[in-house]
């Protein structure tokens, strides 16, 4: 089994980070958050056109699939420049709940709500096609009351279901939503790193950088551990998530290993920033909350370990 990507899937991750940093996304992402999501749509829409909603929809449906490998490497690169919207939904869920999943292919913004694991609809003020899922069946739905989320740039909603529409695999889908869900927590937890080396070498303290004091190397380094063994458990679920008999073990174990490491990430970066780490204005921010709103998201560490355990056992 091949635990590393091709070098054409670097080459095609390698272009859309280049995509997505030249669109300013810390500006698209507090722009989303402020109610404003022209931006992001408009990086919507050329992602999009670069075929990251259609990763996963299968080739019946006149695209050209790929295959879940190439889609946690796109969501590990949404991860680590926080690109708002309801992408999840959209590019991992809805291809294989829908029959037809042709629109979402093409570009149109989708959101589902899946109770308990996601009882609310992620955008749904901004998406063409509204989903819920319930009593095994997926039915569209219409947009209630809204809530905040600890993540500004997630818009939570109530939403209704309305008629029952054709669908593919509910449970298929859900698991390539939380291996999706698991890559995101990866690249934020990249990004957290990332930005923590870069503060404690340039930031200085009792005349040295604080980078190179031992208490702090040690706990960035748990960090790099931490992410690096996650990793491998991403590549394995990724595989398996074409229709292994493992796919549901191997997912959750992902999930539970991304999110720790990723929560982790967070609290040494809150930590090795001192008191500006606290502040919203510190594009950090972004990165912290959405670790903590993806942590719970698509599934609980607890239902996910559960699920791991259950395979294991049963």
């Amino acid at each position: 089994m091949r635990f590393t990507p091709s070098d054409d899937q670097r080459d095609f991750a390698a272009a859309l980070d280049s995509l997505i940093a030249a669109s300013d996304p810390v500006a698209v992402a507090r722009a989303w958050a402020a109610g404003d999501t022209a931006p992001g749509l408009k990086l919507w829409s050329r992602l999009a056109e670069q075929g990251v909603a259609a990763l996963v929809v299968p080739e019946e449906a006149g695209v050209e699939g790929a295959t879940a490998v190439e889609l946690a490497l796109a969501f590990e690169v949404l991860g680590r420049h926080a690109v708002p919207g309801p992408w999840v939904e959209t590019a991992a869920h809805l291809p294989h709940a829908l029959a037809d999943p042709g629109q979402l292919a093409e570009g149109a913004v989708g959101t589902v709500a899946v109770p308990p694991h996601t009882p609310y609809a992620l955008d749904a003020d901004v998406a063409e096609h509204v989903f819920l899922v319930t009593g095994g069946r997926l039915h569209t739905a219409t947009a209630g009351r809204p809530h905040r989320s600890v993540d500004g740039t997630r818009r939570l909603f109530e939403v209704a279901a309305g008629e029952a529409v054709e669908t593919d695999d509910l449970e298929r889908a859900f698991d390539v939503a939380a291996l999706a869900t698991a890559a995101q927590l990866l690249g934020c937890g990249e990004r957290l790193l990332a930005d923590s080396v870069a503060y404690v070498k340039q930031r200085r303290q009792f005349g040295r950088e604080i980078g190179s004091y031992q208490a702090i190397k040690h706990r960035l380094a748990d960090v790099r551990i931490a992410l690096d063994f996650a990793r491998p458990l991403l590549w394995g679920a990724a595989l398996t998530a074409a229709g292994s008999d493992d796919r549901g073990r191997d997912v959750s174990a992902a999930k539970v290993a991304c999110a720790d490491a990723a929560y982790l990430a967070s609290r040494a970066a809150l930590q090795v920033h001192g008191a500006v780490g606290y502040t919203a204005e510190l594009d950090l921010s972004l990165w912290i909350t959405k670790v903590r709103a993806l942590v719970g998201a698509w599934g609980t560490s607890a239902f996910h370990r559960a699920r791991v355990l259950e395979s294991l056992v049963g």
